[in-house]
């Protein structure tokens, strides 16, 4: 059981017998009045904000996220297909949901952590940075280039990713899965 004051962002928690994340929170002290924690919780499995402050007498429950490390092994019909890393024999299917949008940049054999609450796989977590060879790269264009200039590519899992000028067909990249952005050449 945590205390009113160590829900804080990253703290998972249980509100009414469902799983949250907190993202924010503020611990406000008034005169002659009890103080309150603040807070902003994302829902981990449907993924809506609340708002909810909790008093100096509450006890909320932290809500236990199991780690599970995964490979991938391909796509088919937008399901997401996965084995343990010990034990191939074991698979199991994802919604594409539950990947979200940075699965545009699987490729086969990639490790990724998958989370499970209570049993239930919720999410599927890619690395930060996953390096992918560009396969279509269209040649470059003089022109306006004093913001930099930059072309859509195609990578090697048939995403499409704007880079700059000087990327060509043959290279690998590496990206930012969160934030679906070119990071650098390797």
């Amino acid at each position: 059981m945590l205390a009113y004051n160590e829900v804080k962002p990253g703290v998972a928690v249980v509100v009414d017998g469902e799983p949250y994340v907190c993202t924010w929170n503020n611990i406000m002290k008034k005169q002659q009045r009890r103080p309150v924690n603040q807070t902003k919780l994302r829902h981990i499995i449907k993924g809506n904000s609340i708002e909810y402050s909790f008093q100096q007498s509450d006890k909320v429950e932290e809500a236990e996220i199991e780690t599970r490390p995964a490979v991938f092994i391909y796509e088919r019909n937008g399901e997401w297909f996965f084995h343990d890393v010990k034990d191939k024999s074991q698979r199991f299917s994802v919604s594409e949901e539950q990947v979200g949008d940075s699965g545009k940049f699987l490729k086969s054999n990639t490790q990724v952590d998958t989370l499970w609450f209570q049993g239930a796989l919720f999410r599927v977590r890619l690395p930060i940075k996953i390096e992918l060879k560009v396969t279509e790269a269209p040649p470059d264009v003089r022109g306006n280039t004093a913001q930099g200039g930059s072309k859509v590519v195609e990578l090697e899992t048939g995403a499409t990713l704007n880079v700059p000028m000087f990327v060509k067909t043959g290279d690998i990249i590496r990206i930012n899965t969160e934030s679906g952005e070119y990071v650098e050449r390797v």
